[in-house]
């Protein structure tokens, strides 16, 4: 009983959850919220800007990576080199979607 309401910050939490104990549910949800906001910020660069003048797409904000009850990475996808997982980008097999689709999706 102890043990499962040990503070956030203490060493078997940090040892279990590594930097996943440090973050909130507002840390997670500002994190989400920053990066759907760079997504609808490009994809506006994208549909206003010259075929030749795309801009790169925004990196999102690094996450902790959880590990699951056999130590493997949790669902979060793929982990760069860099430390921050990525989700596969091609999921379903489908192309990524031009500048011109997003412009019809959204106009």
């Amino acid at each position: 009983m102890l043990v499962k309401h040990l503070p956030r910050d203490s060493a078997l939490n940090r040892e279990l959850h590594g930097e996943g104990a440090d973050w909130s549910v507002t840390d997670h949800l500002l994190a989400a919220a920053v990066d759907h906001l760079a997504a609808a910020n490009w994809m506006f660069a994208c549909v206003n800007s010259e075929e030749g003048d795309q801009p790169e797409a925004p990196t999102p904000v690094p996450r902790p990576q959880y590990r699951d009850e056999e130590g493997d990475a949790g669902e979060l996808g793929e982990e760069e080199p860099g430390g921050a997982p990525q989700p596969s980008a091609a999921q379903d097999g489908r192309p990524p979607l031009s500048p011109s689709q997003l412009a019809h999706f959204f106009g």
